[in-house]
């Protein structure tokens, strides 16, 4: 299965076109075969986005920061999340 990466807002903006716009594009990836990667949020158009191929049945993965999940901003029910360190040190061990 090919994935489509998304990246939108962690917020659903002062408009309902965006939230309906971002349950459309959920429900076209998932009829057209497509899994979902995307930031990992569970908050904001990112959230409706995961929330609408989820309830299609679809694959969701997210990927999101180690201090994001901590402040558990992650999505709790994705098919798959991976959570990484950000190393600022170049060249050096995290």
């Amino acid at each position: 299965m090919k994935n489509i990466a998304v990246y939108c807002g962690a917020s659903t903006g002062n408009d309902e076109i965006y939230t309906l716009g971002a349950q459309k594009l959920g429900q076209w990836i998932v009829r057209n075969n497509y899994g979902l990667t995307y930031g990992g949020g569970r908050y904001g158009l990112m959230g409706v986005v995961a929330n609408s191929v989820l309830s299609a049945n679809g694959f969701v993965h997210g990927i999101i920061t180690q201090e994001l999940a901590g402040r558990e901003l992650s999505h709790a029910k994705l098919s798959k999340l991976d959570i990484f360190r950000i190393c600022l040190l170049v060249n050096k061990p995290c």
